[in-house]
Order: structure tokens, then sequence, then C-alpha cells
């Protein structure tokens, strides 16, 4: 059986740490910013952990 490609969708959006965790980058930062508070776009602009059943879906669209 071949190798499983990687997602490259997915290689683009998440990035796996030295320690195994998967960060990515927060949706709604990209327009219409005019009218969020300054305190939302400052929170948006963090990457967080992917937790939970996503983080196995993820790992898999990786390759890992």
């Amino acid at each position: 059986m071949p190798k499983m490609k990687t997602n490259r969708s997915a290689a683009k959006r998440f990035k796996i740490t030295g320690t195994g965790k998967i960060r990515r980058r927060q949706g709604f930062r990209a327009h219409l910013l005019e009218h969020k508070p300054t305190r939302r776009t400052r929170r948006l602009g963090r990457e967080v952990t992917v937790e939970g059943g996503q983080r196995k879906h993820v790992l898999k669209l990786l390759g890992k």
C-alpha cells in the first residue's frame, strides 16, 4: 500500500510543537475589523492549541 499523502491545506494551517501539541491560528481576524473591539482582535491574534477529538483528525491529515 502506498504512503499516505499529507493534506497540504492542513500542513499550512497547523504546526506541531516540540512537545507534540498542535497549534493553529484563530479565525475572524482577516477583514471587517473596524467594528470588532480591539480586545477581541488582540485575543484572536494568538495561536491556540487543538484539543479533544479534533486533535486525532488533524494528526491524520498531517500524516502522523
